[in-house]
């Protein structure tokens, strides 16, 4: 079965992205694999914080409910993966275990601190897989 995988996060543009990948699955006959890898961003600013952990899988359920609905027309197969690591080698990894024919992510125009350091979850997998790669550029 031919498959595709898709880097999601918490920002708007994973939906659009995921959007993205739902039609194109549909029209290839492809199962989708959503895939998140868990950042500080699903944690709350302060790790003494009292209710840390418990903030963290709040933001978690939040965003597989959401991912859920946004999938709820789909009428394909669909898995969600959630991992603490770095996205790159995740949806490479993610990509390797399902024979993905294509790996979408979403290209974001404005830098954070996080992705200043780490970098562009798109470009680094530009540079490092072996297979094809489709970027979805935010909505203008």
């Amino acid at each position: 079965m031919t498959a595709l995988v898709v880097g999601v996060d918490h920002r708007d543009l994973s939906f659009t992205v995921l959007a993205v990948a739902a039609d194109l699955a549909t029209t290839l006959g492809a199962d989708l694999h959503v895939v998140h890898a868990i950042d500080l961003r699903d944690y709350p600013v302060d790790p003494d914080s009292a209710d840390w952990e418990q903030h963290a899988e709040a933001a978690l359920s939040e965003l597989r409910s959401a991912v859920e609905a946004a999938l709820a027309g789909h009428g394909g197969q669909w898995t969600y993966t959630v991992q603490v690591g770095e996205p790159v080698p995740m949806l490479k990894l993610a990509a390797d275990e399902h024979d993905a024919m294509m790996i979408v992510v979403g290209h974001h125009k404005h830098w954070t601190p996080v992705r200043v350091t780490r970098g562009s979850v798109g470009a680094g997998l530009s540079r490092t897989a072996h297979r094809p790669i489709l970027i979805v550029p935010e909505p203008i």
